[in-house]
């Protein structure tokens, strides 16, 4: 009797993104989307720059005030960034 070799679309895409090592570069583009998506259209639009690297989200805020007062808020930011993606990707914040 012969083995089935069927998969499903969503095993085969598992299998993809395994293959050739993507789930970090779509971490970080879930990252990205839930920046906006949780801190807002206005705090967005003096976001500058995004980045994650290492289970590190850096953000580039184009205001002083604001970078202050977020920094108060990192532990809950990182929790509700985390919470949005879905695992724990951030560990740690630093706004500049």
């Amino acid at each position: 009797m012969r083995k089935s070799n069927e998969q499903s679309l969503g095993e085969v895409i598992s299998q993809w993104i395994k293959e050739w090592k993507l789930e970090n570069k779509i971490t970080e583009v879930r990252i990205h989307a839930a920046w906006e998506k949780v801190m807002g259209q206005q705090i967005h639009s003096l976001t500058d720059k995004v980045t994650f690297s290492d289970q590190k989200l850096t953000i580039f805020l184009r205001s002083a005030p604001l970078r202050e007062e977020l920094s108060l808020a990192k532990t809950k930011i990182i929790d509700l960034i985390n919470k949005e993606v879905g695992q724990t990707a951030i560990k740690e914040l630093h706004l500049r």
